[in-house]
């Protein structure tokens, strides 16, 4: 099972170097089948090896082999709480749980799952609400805004607000509690 969590990992490095398996030989020393035996689980690389692969990424050897899925509470917790950052500004919701999310999702146990969940809803909320201001703004360019159009605009607005919140607390607490989150609608952009 190491093998194949260390194997993902020399992937996701080489390939986040733009690497092709021949240049990572290249620039390792190292063979080309012992990459890909590495890459495919059949073995775990140490010693000079490790440090030949670690020297390539631009990291320690430590950051290869000392790596695997944890639950952590606490980061299951930040990555929902920070979707309330759309409160300052519609797009946080999306862009600090996807910084998060990207940075731990193979670390931590359920976080990929929950954090495409998370981003889905997001990027759907924040479609909508964009798509209601530009009503809003093409019913002002072009008729004459009645104070009852306007106004049902507006209470749509806070109530997409309200929901938003209410989705993240009470999934929130779903998280904490090891439930099943339902983070709806939500059109899947990241599947």
């Amino acid at each position: 099972m190491k093998n194949k969590l260390i194997a993902k990992e020399i992937k996701k490095l080489r390939k986040r170097k733009g690497f092709s398996q021949e240049k990572l030989a290249e620039d390792t020393g190292l063979s080309l089948s012992t990459i890909q035996r590495i890459e495919n689980g059949e073995t775990e690389p140490r010693g000079h090896t490790l440090q030949r692969l670690a020297a390539s990424f631009g990291i320690l050897p430590d950051k290869i082999t000392n790596w695997e899925i944890i639950e952590d509470p606490y980061i299951i917790k930040l990555l929902s709480y920070t979707q309330l950052s759309f409160l300052a500004f519609p797009v946080l919701g999306i862009l600090i749980p996807f910084i998060i999310w990207i940075q731990k999702k193979d670390t931590v146990k359920g976080l990929e799952k929950l954090g495409k969940s998370i981003l889905n809803f997001q990027i759907t909320w924040t479609i909508t609400l964009f798509l209601i201001y530009i009503i809003l703004a093409l019913s002002i360019i072009f008729s004459k805004p009645s104070i009852y159009n306007t106004k049902t605009i507006y209470i749509t607005i806070v109530g997409l607000y309200l929901f938003n919140v209410f989705m993240i607390f009470l999934n929130t607490i779903r998280c904490t509690k090891m439930k099943k989150t339902y983070y709806i609608p939500a059109i899947r952009i990241l599947r």
